[in-house]
């Protein structure tokens, strides 16, 4: 399972379901909470009226008193009352008055006149000097048809119990306020766990982002290739960044050491056998002067070769400092290429080859290390002089617009062989040249790196019309 749904459940569990576990809870909660309110209500009624109904009710006269004529008044009484939400147009209080043995001798509705109620808990508990009330259903088994009942004693002015008055509500009066809170209540609710899923999704996404930058900055720097420090919101996930960037900087310092210095070992084998052998050779005193000055010639050419291998590795060793630097001054290609083409003018004449030029008149400025792009631009010089037959052109072309600048190098050489392709740009591989002898193999490898390093890249391949066209790209500078 990956580590964005493993977050992102965690928290759905620990949000998700604590919010729609607390919503459960307030939901029930609301139907009760409302059921209590109208009962406390209702005992301040019933005490009230009961206080009313003492006169009449010990004089023996309630049910033609004052007391029953304005309960009977109220029920007739119109209503038309906007409470919030809630729409009320109807009286609902049923008020019915027991003597002290339970038996009613007033009903607002007319219909118990008579009854014993002794047995209800409102009555019973009432005449028995406790607080009674009781909820009873019309319908059986039906809780929507229930009818909240509260009674309070009546007293004389001894204070002895002489009757009860109980107010009765039916339940279905107050259920549209019940239903509505439960309403509105579970769709905010929802609502609520809603937007916290959604903020969780969010921030687990963000966190997913800031991992993913990590393992694609770990996979290049696996690959050896170039890449930035990623960066995130988060401070402990920079720290990690940093961390990573600072572990592969020691580590490309070890490698880069063991690495060139074995290849530096293995190139320098070669070289150094010959320079050993003909000095050998020389040390022979009857050696005649023709194998003399051969001899001697090779001593020469094997150390131009060992002193190329050096100057190459440290080059090298400017590159890597280069990536650990970043540098991003800007500078002008087309100045860079005029240098490079100018430092190997002697280099082509030569080799009786000749450079012609096609740069733009207006300066083109790129973003990175002048110095190395120069070197890049040398060397792919040095590569089309080395292959060029005398008397024959390179061609140089710089184009370039607000989002890259293009520089082609093109000789009319042999072209590169087919078994050759897929490694030219393999360090220390190199082909023979025409007129003899083999380059460092560090030069298109170079050229690489540095493209790489610009965030740019480098194409080489045979031309249609002969020899080779090496086309280094890189991105111009970002606008504004």
């Amino acid at each position: 399972m990956k580590l964005s749904l493993r977050i992102l459940l965690g928290y759905f569990l620990v949000v998700g379901l604590t919010g729609l576990f607390a919503l459960i809870i307030v939901v029930r909660e609301v139907k009760p909470s409302v059921r209590e309110t109208i009962e406390e209500t209702m005992v301040d009624a019933a005490n009230l009226l009961a206080a009313l109904a003492s006169a009449d009710l010990l004089a023996g006269r309630l049910a033609e008193g004052n007391f029953a004529t304005q309960v009977r008044a109220y029920a007739q009484r119109k209503v038309d009352a906007p409470i919030w939400h809630f729409h009320k147009t109807s009286l609902d209080f049923r008020i019915y008055v027991t003597d002290a043995a339970g038996r009613v001798v007033f009903d607002s509705d007319g219909r118990a006149v008579g009854e014993d109620y002794s047995r209800w808990n409102d009555v019973r508990r009432t005449l028995s000097g406790q607080y009674g009330a009781r909820s009873t259903p019309l319908e059986p088994g039906e809780d929507a048809s229930s009818v909240f009942h509260v009674a309070a004693p009546v007293f004389d002015d001894a204070g002895r119990i002489i009757g009860s008055l109980t107010v009765a509500k039916p339940v279905a009066s107050v259920d549209p306020i019940i239903g509505r809170a439960e309403r509105s209540i579970t769709r905010y609710g929802l609502m609520l766990v809603a937007a916290s899923l959604a903020v969780g999704l969010f921030m687990t996404m963000r966190l997913s982002a800031s991992v993913g930058r990590l393992q694609h900055y770990a996979r290049e720097v696996s690959e050896g290739r170039p890449a930035e420090v990623p960066a995130s919101g988060a401070r402990e996930l920079n720290d990690l960044a940093q961390a990573m960037a600072l572990m592969r900087q020691k580590l490309e310092g070890k490698h880069y050491v063991e690495r060139y210095v074995q290849a530096l070992a293995h190139e320098l084998k070669s070289p150094l056998a010959g320079v050993r052998g003909a000095a050998e050779l020389l040390g022979e005193a009857d050696l005649p002067v023709g194998p003399r000055m051969q001899f001697a010639r090779n001593v020469t050419e094997q150390s131009v070769r060992m002193q190329a291998l050096i100057d190459r590795m440290l080059l090298w060793s400017r590159l890597a400092a280069a990536a650990r630097r970043a540098a991003t001054a800007p500078f002008d290609a087309v100045a860079a290429v005029r240098q490079a083409c100018a430092k190997r003018g002697a280099l082509a004449s030569g080799r009786e080859v000749a450079l012609d030029l096609d740069l733009p008149d207006a300066p083109l400025t790129l973003l990175g290390d002048g110095g190395l792009f120069e070197l890049a631009v040398g060397s792919l010089l040095d590569n089309a002089i080395d292959f060029a037959p005398p008397a024959s052109h390179v061609t140089v072309t710089v184009s370039g617009s607000g989002r890259e600048v293009v520089l082609t190098v093109r000789d009319r050489g042999p072209g590169i062989p087919d078994y050759a392709q897929p490694r030219i740009f393999e360090r220390f591989y190199s082909l023979a040249r025409p007129h003899g002898g083999r380059g460092s193999g560090l030069g298109l490898a170079l050229v690489r790196e540095i493209a790489q390093l610009h965030k740019g890249r480098i194409e080489v391949a045979n031309h249609a019309g002969g020899g080779v066209i090496a086309t280094l790209t890189l991105p111009g500078p970002p606008a504004g």
